[in-house]
């Protein structure tokens, strides 16, 4: 079959080279003309993906119409800031019943719009999804064993999507809560900033573990205050991703943490990674959401306090350090039972 990539960075061209060597057309869509030619002629994305040759199947291509408009199933990998532009590009040229997933964790700042909300509000697709997991775009593309987890409300959509990019490296798990995988996949983000901070600060195994597991507890409780299942935070999408995007050096969102911890401005470290890591953008608007709704995560709160409000390290970890303990594990059974009178973490 026929699949467009929306977005030429180096996950969507991992995604595109495993389609590819599945044995299905790739149209790999890049906004810039001049390196969509460049990645054909030489078979190589070299600005994103550098050292992997591009399948036989991938079409590199700037051309918007012929990427979107011959394929019935599209994934959208594009930056979040550029994501609702991008649907607006595509609307013209998808149906009702293409299947479009959202590659992209992140969070629309307008209106508190998640990106399957996005296609869903700017297509006339009737099935839409998400794809996320621990999937570091140079791993896929090493051939690194593996998984991912596609969420829809649609099962053919999620089967669809199984097929096409399941292979012996990679194994292609299935969510009906869409949102809650999507959650995950944005939140955690936050905490690998915090995990590089606290890498690059020198901390110990112990520190490490009690952060993860606590941001696990605040992914968990948010997910909850918009709907989402907590339970599906013990999945690729929740524990699997947090767990290596807080402690690998790959992840964009660690590497501005290490770099700030080690003396570099917000402004410095984002110019050297080459771009803001989508934490930050995350942050803000996580930080905004979780006041309207009155949901605890100290660890938002510290993180945006040292990061906009220019607040000592020091002064966050003693507050944080000295708040009343609560429960351990919240949502210990399907009926979220905790004993009256003992408040959450």
């Amino acid at each position: 079959m026929e699949v467009a990539i929306i977005g030429g960075g180096n996950f969507g061209t991992a995604i595109a080279n495993i389609i590819a060597a599945n044995g299905h057309t790739a149209h790999l869509w890049m906004r810039d003309a001049e390196q969509a030619a460049d990645v054909a002629r030489r078979r190589e994305n070299r600005r994103y993906l550098p050292g992997h040759t591009l399948a036989t199947g991938v079409n590199p291509t700037a051309d918007l119409a012929t990427a979107a408009a011959a394929a019935e199933l599209l994934f959208v990998t594009v930056p979040s800031q550029s994501f609702r532009e991008v649907c607006c590009q595509i609307e013209p040229y998808v149906r009702p019943q293409d299947v479009l997933i959202s590659g992209t964790k992140g969070i629309d700042v307008d209106g508190f719009r998640l990106m399957s909300q996005l296609l869903e509000q700017h297509t006339p697709s009737h099935r839409v999804g998400v794809l996320s997991g621990p999937n570091l775009a140079e791993e896929i593309a090493d051939g690194q064993y593996t998984g991912t987890v596609v969420a829809s409300a649609d099962a053919e959509a999620c089967a669809l999507v199984q097929e096409v990019m399941r292979n012996e490296r990679l194994r292609v798990y299935v969510s009906a809560d869409l949102y809650g995988v999507e959650l995950g996949g944005a939140l955690k983000n936050i905490y690998a900033i915090i995990c590089g901070l606290a890498a690059g600060l020198g901390v110990g195994q112990n520190t490490v573990g009690m952060l993860i597991t606590r941001a696990l507890a605040e992914m968990s409780r948010f997910a909850v205050s918009m709907g989402g299942n907590p339970f599906t935070f013990l999945g690729l999408s929740g524990v699997g991703d947090l767990l290596v995007t807080c402690s690998s050096p790959l992840s964009r969102n660690y590497q501005l943490g290490f770099k700030m911890a080690n003396g570099m401005s917000l402004e410095d470290a984002a110019d050297a990674l080459g771009k803001l890591a989508e934490g930050v953008n995350t942050l803000k608007v996580v930080r905004a959401k979780k006041d309207e709704l009155a949901v605890y995560m100290p660890l938002v709160e510290g993180l945006y306090q040292l990061l906009f409000e220019q607040r000592d390290m020091a002064e966050i970890i003693e507050v944080l350090m000295s708040a009343n303990e609560g429960m351990d594990v919240e949502f210990a059974d399907p009926q979220y039972w905790r004993p009256s009178g003992v408040p959450a973490d």
